[in-house]
């Protein structure tokens, strides 16, 4: 029966570093990542429409993105879109592809950008505690109900423990990298 347990904990932790890492790929570090346009969304004929559902997003260099719609009609909606969503960046539009030069981050920008880091990570931290938390609470119903021996209960809750801290670990080592990515100059 605790084995439900483990495996929902287990599914959670995993929900919850993907989510970190989808945060993080969101965060501008000075090089060019197609991922930095994932959160905009553009209106696409009346539709909120996710940019990479409508268009090829590409990094020729290191310092900047390429936007190629599908539908050349749309390149105005785009580039809309992006000075919306308060990049920093501004687009520049040839008539047919829309460029984005990324520009070098500043050394303040990078120490603003490493709190944000270090914020998605302990909302991360946080939502693995709570998983936790509830997986012990269930555990401990479990073991009232007298599906769990008090021993079970015990090593059900070192185990519990145990997955917690591997994936708090697991967090702190993605934080470290992204960290180390901003302050790359």
């Amino acid at each position: 029966m605790s084995m439900d347990v483990q495996q929902v904990l287990d599914e959670k932790s995993a929900k919850s570093i993907a989510a970190l890492k989808e945060n993080l790929n969101t965060v501008r570090a000075g090089r060019a990542n197609p991922a930095l346009l994932d959160k905009i969304a553009v209106d696409y004929y009346g539709v909120q429409t996710p940019l990479k559902g409508i268009a090829n997003i590409t990094a020729p260099d290191p310092r900047s993105l390429l936007i190629a719609p599908f539908d050349p009609k749309s390149l105005h909606s785009i580039e809309k879109a992006i000075s919306v969503a308060n990049l920093g960046i501004n687009p520049a539009n040839d008539g047919k592809v829309i460029r984005l030069s990324i520009p070098p981050v500043t050394e303040e920008r990078r120490k603003e950008l490493t709190k944000l880091v270090r914020k998605y990570g302990e909302e991360a931290k946080v939502a693995v505690r709570n998983e936790r938390r509830d997986a012990n609470e269930e555990l401990k119903k479990q073991e009232k109900a007298g599906e769990l021996t008090e021993d079970d209960l015990k090593s059900e809750m070192e185990e519990v423990q145990k997955k917690a801290d591997r994936s708090i670990k697991e967090i702190d080592a993605i934080i470290s990298e992204k960290e180390k990515e901003i302050m790359e100059v």
